[in-house]
């Protein structure tokens, strides 16, 4: 199957009506487009992966049913294992080992994709592109912050991508800056 940006976008808006959740899913695809980029693989299928990761949340939010219900329809629709296995693993207690780049990736990217819009939402300009890695890292570990982001997947996705903390996030920053207007940052 040739993975169109086009048909899963289709899908998350099918599935997703909310506006959060569909910057949501713009955010984490930027920021998977971009890391595929740095690493020299397939920016289009790496950006349906993000674009698609929670695209069965809005109908099916239950650990015992979101991504499991999502990875169905992927399937059915013949989209390639590697993207649904990703899309599996990207929710720890799925227990769906992530042994690809492009699934690690999508693990340290998910949450902290998330927390940097929040971040930038409590500026006075709400821009992305003038939140500071100092400033995350202090929200961080303010737990009543942004409380629905998990920061431990934040930590525990730095470390299986192999990447700084601090370089990281400002990569994301750096990233989602230049989908600020579609993101509302």
């Amino acid at each position: 199957m040739n993975v169109s940006r086009e048909e899963a976008y289709q899908l998350l808006t099918e599935y997703t009506k909310s506006d959060s959740l569909i910057k949501h899913a713009l955010a984490v695809e930027t920021a998977m487009r971009a890391y595929a980029e740095k690493f020299g693989e397939d920016v289009e299928k790496w950006g349906v992966v993000g674009l698609l990761h929670d695209f069965d949340y809005e109908k099916y939010p239950s650990e015992e049913e979101h991504p499991y219900k999502g990875a169905e329809i992927l399937k059915e629709r013949g989209y390639p294992e590697d993207i649904i296995e990703a899309i599996l693993g990207h929710a720890d207690y799925t227990g769906v080992e992530r042994k690809t780049l492009m699934a690690k990736t999508l693990f340290a990217v998910d949450e902290l994709s998330g927390f940097l819009l929040a971040c930038a939402y409590v500026r006075p300009d709400k821009k992305i592109a003038n939140v500071k890695v100092k400033s995350v890292k202090k929200k961080l570990k303010d737990k009543s912050f942004a409380r629905g982001v998990n920061r431990e997947d934040i930590y525990k996705g730095v470390e299986e991508l192999g990447v700084d903390l601090d370089e990281h996030i400002a990569f994301l920053i750096e990233a989602l800056s230049k989908n600020a207007d579609i993101l509302g940052v």
